[in-house]
């Protein structure tokens, strides 16, 4: 079969079944019908004779010779989409956490504006892994929760503190003062990380048992949005709350204890050499660097905190 007779609409929907798990995921990632996944992929199936998915009730999985295939093509247009990328550079993406970007980035683009006017940046929310060359991604914010595409650029700039936040409304009704008073408080937890808590207590040298998640957010953001409006007692990265400490929203009882996972920045390889990108990306690394304003721990009584 010669490149042109290729049936690429069909390809490209069994890819993204396999790799997303779900026919109603790839339909929602190329914008078209269900049933037109499904259709592409009996299409295939006919034309190679050949059985390549195996449909569950809630999901699709790949036989073994569909999962070979699937391998292949996302190896393809991967590629595909690397050398597109390069041949034409779209607009500068950044991409970060909602957290991040509510908590940390959003409230210094003016700075960043009124230092580089002539930057232009879109931002793309997300997380997890990233794609930079299928989703169109520049600069993307991680920690070392999660593992960088292998031809990505690495920039390491911090590593996380980490350490139990309140309000001081909260911390006035449930005195903080040692570690066993967080029995008796109700502990927030989210579950993009849930294992925040027991980072902590071991990075404090105590047991991951001692405390019990009363109360799960499903993002982090609304997690720390409970913990200042008085929930409970939330754990969060020193970078993130330092604002809201310093305006007095948020109070850190035993401070910011160096945790397990560290803040980078990935560079997609095919725009490192763009001068936005370099500007963009020396001036996150700068930011994430400079020297805090707050000290990350909270007098009552004129009584230091401690664990």
């Amino acid at each position: 079969m010669s490149y042109a007779n290729l049936p690429l609409h069909a390809l490209r929907a069994f890819e993204a079944t396999i790799r997303l798990g779900s026919m109603t995921k790839a339909a929602r990632e190329l914008e078209v019908s269900h049933g037109a996944i499904s259709r592409h992929i009996r299409e295939l199936e006919r034309l190679y004779a050949t059985k390549l998915v195996r449909r569950l009730s809630k999901s699709s999985e790949p036989t073994s010779a569909g999962a070979e295939m699937a391998q292949t093509l996302s190896d393809g247009f991967r590629s595909l989409n690397l050398a597109v990328a390069r041949l034409s550079v779209g607009p500068l993406t950044l991409s970060c956490s909602a957290t991040i970007m509510q908590y940390w980035l959003i409230p210094k683009l003016p700075e960043f504006r009124t230092v580089h006017p002539n930057v232009h940046f879109r931002l793309n929310v997300n997380y997890g892994e990233v794609d930079f060359a299928r989703d169109g991604i520049s600069v993307a914010i991680r920690n070392t929760m999660y593992n960088p595409p292998a031809d990505v650029v690495i920039l390491d700039m911090i590593g996380e503190e980490i350490g139990p936040v309140c309000s001081p409304e909260y911390l006035m009704r449930n005195p903080l003062t040692t570690v066993e008073d967080l029995r008796s408080a109700r502990i927030l937890g989210t579950a993009t990380r849930k294992a925040a808590w027991e980072q902590w207590l071991s990075a404090v040298g105590r047991e991951p048992s001692e405390i019990q998640i009363g109360e799960e957010y499903e993002h982090f953001y609304l997690m720390l949005q409970a913990a200042a409006f008085g929930a409970g007692a939330a754990i969060a990265p020193k970078y993130l709350v330092e604002r809201e400490i310093s305006a007095g929203q948020l109070v850190a009882p035993f401070g910011f204890t160096l945790g397990p996972h560290r803040l980078q920045l990935w560079i997609a390889h095919h725009v490192r050499l763009n001068p936005d990108v370099k500007t963009l990306a020396r001036w996150i690394e700068a930011k994430m660097t400079e020297p805090s304003r707050s000290s990350g721990k909270h007098e009552v009584a004129n009584q230091t905190v401690s664990t």
